[in-house]
């Protein structure tokens, strides 16, 4: 879901189709900045990303005339939308239908203030320059005929992957399991699933994970396409799990920790939605396997976040 950062700036991630009419979605990060007049796309949220990191699209407000449902255009794309800006039209996927809709509210809400209306003064001849920002590799010219902006590519574009690999698989639902648990799941407990961004132990840097919560762990591979994991963190040694009261120190939104008693684990997710989910998640897959008459206080302290109250 869309989310307000500390510059008080709407973000979130989407898959866009760079390449207009080729079919292929990316997933991208998204900033809708009001102040600066504009909707900024990165390779990954920028705090993930080196310093001084440049972003692969842009847009400015002034230049959406409507933000709309796209689904029964693109019946394939699921919980479809599309940016309509001068003479392109930007196709986006939400997360899901929620997602959808408060995006496009957004957007549209963001440029009523900014949109002109049609005929009031000349177009500007540096739209293409703006509205496909996320296409540098291709040169664009503009004619102004009749009053009509008309807009040709003088050089074909190359490769389709300009842009870095296709993170298209990272858009999956929260739930949706990894190809190798895709059968024979009746076996496994798996209570949720996604992708986070953790702090490392020794370097301190963030890179993004995939995590598995099962009833009696939580394991984090390199993607969803790993087999085996890069750890198991067992539910018996996880002493709380809560919103990191760290985060404007770190910079960092939606975080949470999972202290157990080797290490505090700082983890960020997409959005605050999804952090609280973690949390209620874990929370509650540790009160299962603790059983109901038990609480974290039974292990080493810090109790759970949560306060479960053992019976007098």
């Amino acid at each position: 879901m869309p989310y307000v950062d500390r510059q008080n700036r709407i973000c979130g991630f989407l898959d866009i189709e760079e390449n207009e009419n080729s079919g292929k979605f990316l997933r991208r990060y998204f900033i809708l900045d009001t102040k600066e007049g504009s909707l900024v796309w990165y390779m990954d949220n920028p705090q993930n990303l080196p310093k001084g990191a440049e972003h692969v699209g842009s847009l400015k407000l002034s230049y959406i005339s409507k933000v709309s449902d796209a689904t029964k255009l693109r019946p394939k794309a699921e919980f479809c939308f599309v940016i309509n800006a001068g003479m392109r039209k930007f196709y986006l996927q939400a997360n899901d239908q929620q997602d959808l809709v408060e995006w496009v509210n957004v957007l549209n809400n963001a440029t009523k203030i900014t949109v002109p209306k049609s005929g009031d003064g000349q177009p500007s001849a540096e739209m293409p320059q703006e509205v496909l920002g996320s296409m540098k590799q291709i040169s664009y010219k503009t004619e102004i005929i009749g009053g009509v902006p008309i807009i040709t590519a003088t050089q074909e574009q190359g490769d389709g992957g300009q842009n870095g690999a296709d993170r298209g698989g990272l858009r999956k639902a929260h739930s949706q399991l990894p190809y190798f648990l895709g059968r024979g799941v009746q076996d496994q407990a798996l209570i949720k699933a996604g992708y986070c961004v953790k702090q490392g132990a020794l370097m301190k840097n963030w890179k993004r994970r995939y995590f598995l919560l099962e009833e009696n762990a939580v394991s984090y591979f390199k993607s969803d396409l790993e087999r085996e994991p890069l750890r198991v963190i067992p539910l018996k040694e996880v002493h709380k799990v809560q919103e990191c009261k760290q985060s404007d120190l770190m910079q960092r939104d939606n975080l949470f920790e999972v202290v157990t008693s080797s290490r505090t684990f700082y983890i960020q997710s997409d959005s605050p939605e999804e952090m609280h989910s973690w949390i209620k998640a874990i929370s509650g897959a540790i009160v299962a396997q603790r059983g109901p008459g038990r609480s974290a206080a039974s292990c080493p302290p810090p109790i759970l976040s949560f306060s479960l109250q053992t019976p007098n």
